[in-house]
């Protein structure tokens, strides 16, 4: 059962059994990772198929160094052509990746315990209640665009002081062909309630320009 179906040489019927464990036990992880994972139709696809394509390379590299190479310049182009995906999707490719190649070397068992396992153990883990921070839950990520000519080191500070409980400047970026700024801070409201009252007040001294807040996380971090 442990054992590897390859022998000596992959044939037509031990490739296609791979095959149909490969997709069957993508499927199956796929599956579970999307209860959890805020993800698309399109990620769910491609999670499915991940571990039979690895699988299919491994199995035809077979030791064979400079096909090895070729391959892995070619994953490297699809990663820098591919946009940053979040945590949850990194660490799903890369279970996916790790279930292939043991597909891939014939061990089918292993390949099946691989998913299914990190699958239960990542859905236990995001069920439990850790680094669920109050604190950390209110904070926002505050967008505001300014005019060039308007000095922004301290012309929101009273605003600031009076509506939020903490407020830190993430960065600086120019836009608008250079003719505006756009600053980000990562804030904290005294009353979550306020958010409109604070928007009012920003409008007044940005003139009128876009300001946005959204839910603060590391891809939103980004100026």
């Amino acid at each position: 059962m442990f054992d590897s179906v390859y022998s000596s040489s992959v044939t037509a019927s031990t490739f296609f059994l791979m095959a149909g464990v490969a997709v069957i036990a993508g499927l199956l992880f796929a599956w579970i990772m999307s209860r959890r994972v805020r993800s698309s139709k399109r990620f769910f696809i491609v999670l499915s198929l991940i571990p039979f394509v690895v699988a299919s390379v491994i199995t035809f590299v077979n030791g064979n160094i400079g096909a090895g190479v070729a391959i892995g310049g070619a994953f490297g182009l699809i990663r820098f052509r591919s946009a940053q995906g979040s945590a949850d999707e990194i660490a799903g490719i890369l279970i996916a990746m790790g279930a292939g190649i043991a597909f891939g070397m014939g061990y089918l068992a292993y390949g099946v315990i691989i998913l299914v396992s990190l699958a239960a153990l990542y859905f236990l883990f995001a069920s439990l209640p850790l680094f669920e921070n109050r604190r950390f839950s209110q904070e926002k990520l505050l967008k505001v665009t300014i005019p060039e000519s308007l000095e922004y080191s301290d012309v929101f500070d009273q605003t600031f002081s009076r509506f939020l409980a903490s407020a830190e400047r993430l960065g600086v970026k120019t836009t608008g062909m250079g003719s505006m700024y756009r600053l980000s801070y990562l804030i904290r409201m005294k009353d979550p309630k306020d958010e409109k009252a604070l928007i009012d007040e920003l409008r007044t001294k940005n003139g009128n320009l876009e300001i946005s807040i959204l839910p603060y996380a590391e891809q939103n971090a980004q100026l």
